[in-house]
């Protein structure tokens, strides 16, 4: 499957911003897929993501009620709304697809084959 990130940008602390994935080659919906970021020197860290075909979404502590993961499975785009952001979450972001994923090594970047662009996201304070 090929991907497609795009959505970042630059937003004051507090802001939005939505993140769009896009697919080719296979069907997302039936995919595990999720979203990591990368900031500067660290590593990169799972961010929230759909586990195989399932509807509950999975979220990392830092963003638990901030961020709200989804996917238009007519589309074949997922989607990441963010919200009350923090200049802690600029980042890289990365969507990342697999068929492959075990629940155990889902938040696991390693677990993913196929990845996106990346787009940046930058918050200011």
């Amino acid at each position: 499957v090929q991907l497609q990130a795009c959505g970042g940008g630059l937003v004051q602390d507090g802001g939005s911003l939505k993140l769009s994935c896009a697919a080719s080659g296979r069907t997302l919906s039936t995919s595990t897929m999720a979203w990591f970021r990368q900031a500067p020197g660290k590593e990169r860290e799972f961010v929230a993501g759909f586990f195989r075909s399932g509807y509950r979404p999975y979220y990392a502590d830092s963003v638990q009620g901030r961020f709200t993961i989804s996917r238009d499975n007519a589309k074949n785009t997922a989607f990441l709304q963010m919200n009350s952001l923090r200049p802690e979450d600029t980042a890289v972001y990365y969507c990342a697809a697999s068929s492959s994923v075990i629940l155990s090594a889902f938040r696991d970047p390693r677990s993913y084959h196929n990845w996106g662009q990346g787009t940046q996201v930058t918050v200011s304070s």
